[in-house]
């Protein structure tokens, strides 16, 4: 229920956001939404770490990742989070590089998920990939390991 509250509120905020600037919002700009909407709520967080990935002007790439009570973490190449984020950390530093296309950005992905969340006792049950492009939004589904 809480999910499906949050979702509405988001959903709500964005387009109240639309008919007032008579555009779609910016994914820097939703970020900032959901980081005030976190710190609306610092003294009985919400336990989640968000990650806001989008293509902003001139189709740049935006990621970032925050804590319980909103505080942004931007980055140019990758965010992690999650219970898994540590050994996430060392794998996409490992075998992250720049430029690369779909299907290696993808396989990269895939890898540095799947080694990290078989490190952690806590992860598991495989994870969904996005890749966003100009054109289209892109998800494929991993499975993990079910224990």
């Amino acid at each position: 229920m809480l999910r499906h509250c949050n979702h509405q509120r988001l959903v709500f905020r964005h387009k109240l956001y639309q008919l007032r600037e008579e555009r779609d919002m910016k994914p820097d700009t939703f970020a900032s939404l959901v980081s005030a909407m976190l710190y609306e709520k610092r003294f009985g967080p919400y336990f989640c770490q968000p990650v806001i990935a989008g293509l902003g002007e001139d189709d740049k790439p935006f990621i970032c990742t925050m804590d319980s009570i909103g505080a942004k973490e931007l980055a140019k190449d990758f965010v992690v989070a999650g219970t898994a984020s540590e050994s996430l950390y060392g794998a996409c530093e490992s075998m992250f590089k720049p430029d690369m296309d779909h299907e290696e950005l993808f396989e990269t992905i895939s890898q540095a998920l799947i080694s990290s969340v078989d490190r952690d006792c806590l992860s598991g049950w495989g994870g969904h990939v996005y890749i966003v492009t100009p054109t289209e939004v892109t998800e494929r589904i991993l499975k993990g390991r079910m224990d």
